[in-house]
């Protein structure tokens, strides 16, 4: 495992943080498969992202986990900037990186993301044909999330008021007013309004997960981008690429996972249900990750071809 600082090459301005994990018997002169792993809407490196990534590494592969622009340790003002658009950009930065390291194939690079993360993932394959692989856990399309609610049953014209939220608070902030903030899981426990987003205050406000640099709030003026963003846009033409996601069988949030599903053009792509799992015991319960990673990793293996002989630089 080794701590990288890299220049985003989509703003010269911002050094991104990241951790790469490194398979067993890693021989820099060859050259390996890799992933990038995303972190959630409100989370860091050292969290569920770094979780997956250490736990692919060991299946033979290079990981990446980093901090999203003006996210944990990498840079970039205002701070907690949660803009849809960069967090997808972010990821085709770090394959930017990742395509300079001699050790890394650029033929074989493969993506995934948990909840927010996983929907800017299928976004950065749509986008970005150099992701030859895709694999979300507990996907979260965060625009449908503000506009629809976490389960879905909201209008999104009702999102209406919401967005005109954001308006004001980038407004105030011209003129001078303190940084508006909005939770993006609740602050406190009874501010959840069901069990799994009581889950969610639980994994980053108590010892369970909560990290420093990962407050769980974003600037309010992100909502002028959150709510009109659509993680699948052009999902049923562009993502093209295998698709291999994981949600669990009693996560509120299983509909956007369905979603995608559904309205991917990949001829191969699959769904595989944790059963008795919600949306946060994907994040850091052994025997739930253990599956997901029992089910991603061949997936990854099957498409990257880690297992073959690393080939000579």
């Amino acid at each position: 495992m080794s701590k990288v600082s890299f220049v985003n090459s989509n703003n010269k301005t911002i050094t991104m943080s990241a951790v790469i994990n490194f398979p067993r018997g890693f021989d820099e002169k060859r050259k390996y498969p890799a992933i990038v792993v995303s972190h959630p809407g409100g989370g860091v490196k050292e969290q569920t992202a770094g979780t997956y990534a250490k736990k692919l590494a060991e299946h033979g592969f290079v990981t990446i986990a980093y901090d999203a622009s003006y996210q944990g340790e990498s840079g970039g003002e205002p701070r907690q900037l949660e803009n849809p658009s960069i967090r997808t950009e972010d990821i085709s930065a770090v394959i930017d990186h990742l395509t300079s390291l001699p050790y890394v194939d650029k033929e074989r690079i493969g993506a995934m993301g948990i909840c927010a993360g996983a929907g800017y993932t299928a976004n950065a394959a749509i986008n970005d044909q150099r992701i030859k692989a895709v694999g979300t856990v507990s996907a979260v399309n965060i625009g449908q999330m503000f506009r629809n609610g976490f389960t879905g049953e909201v209008k999104s014209s009702d999102a209406m008021p919401v967005l005109l939220g954001g308006s004001a608070a980038r407004t105030a902030e011209a003129g001078g007013a303190e940084i508006t903030r909005m939770p993006l899981a609740p602050m406190k426990k009874e501010d959840a309004p069901n069990a799994d987003l009581e889950e969610a205050w639980e994994y980053y406000h108590t010892p369970r997960a909560e990290y420093p640099t990962a407050p769980g709030w974003a600037t309010a003026r992100s909502l002028t981008q959150i709510i009109p963003y659509d993680a699948y846009n052009m999902a049923e033409v562009f993502l093209t690429q295998p698709l291999q996601i994981v949600v669990g069988s009693d996560a509120g949030s299983k509909w956007m996972s369905d979603d995608l599903l559904k309205r991917a053009a990949s001829k191969d792509k699959k769904m595989h249900v944790v059963q008795g799992s919600n949306h946060m015991k994907l994040y850091d319960v052994p025997k739930y990750v253990d599956e997901a990673v029992s089910v991603l990793a061949p997936f990854f293996d099957r498409i990257l071809e880690p297992s073959k002989t690393a080939k000579a630089a």
